[in-house]
């Protein structure tokens, strides 16, 4: 390469007659011919700015709009609100039916939704090792083992889990409030048949007369 330049600048040197031009000067003029080839190339295939655009969207893409379920919305927590609200109801209905006591309104408070008891299969394991000791003992060694399962039944063309019987929730607390709860006999009343109705301490209902 370095040869070739050398022969086209002594060509170029005698065709020029009285003016010669100098290896130096040559350097400069090719090196200044192939930085104007890199920049021309590098435009060519540098990406057009649509492209660079989609590029960057397939790089870092935006985050598509999810929607968010808070657990107000949740299955378990509406659940539980559902029957608060059962239970609100049938308590206010039945409240207002008792002597003295006139626009009862009720709030109650669930710990849990109610719970499923299934059936199950208990598997016990029982293992006994006779072991002997360096001066001649035995010693006998029990291992038990206990483990459940639980039961699936048929039916139609699936299997599913054999139901013994469903608890109620725990209630955690009910506040009433009711005109004549002000007089002790009424708020009394209330008290033992909210404490009746939900199967909940009496410690843990409140009642308040309203205004």
């Amino acid at each position: 390469m370095k040869q070739k330049f050398e022969n086209f600048f002594r060509s170029k040197s005698t065709n020029s007659g009285n003016h010669p031009i100098s290896k130096k000067t040559g350097y400069i003029i090719v090196l200044g011919l192939i930085g104007l080839l890199i920049i021309v190339l590098s435009n060519f295939f540098s990406p057009t700015k649509e492209e660079a655009e989609i590029d960057q969207a397939l790089i870092n893409p935006q985050p598509e709009d999810v929607e968010v379920t808070s657990a107000e919305e949740s299955p378990l927590t509406s659940d539980v609100a559902e029957l608060e609200k059962s239970y609100e109801r049938d308590l206010e209905a039945m409240l207002n039916k008792i002597q003295g006591v006139t626009d009862a309104e009720v709030m109650v408070n669930l710990e849990s939704t109610k719970v499923n008891v299934y059936e199950k299969n208990l598997i016990i394991g029982e293992q006994s090792t006779d072991e002997n000791d360096r001066n001649g003992g035995t010693r006998k060694v029990e291992d038990r083992t206990e483990e459940s399962q639980i039961v699936f039944v048929r039916q139609g063309d699936k299997e599913v889990p054999l139901l013994v019987k469903t608890e109620r929730p725990k209630v955690s607390g009910v506040f009433v409030v009711a005109k004549g709860a002000d007089h002790a006999t009424v708020k009394s009343w209330i008290v033992e048949a909210v404490s009746r109705v939900l199967d909940v301490p009496t410690h843990r209902v409140s009642v308040m007369p309203k205004s």
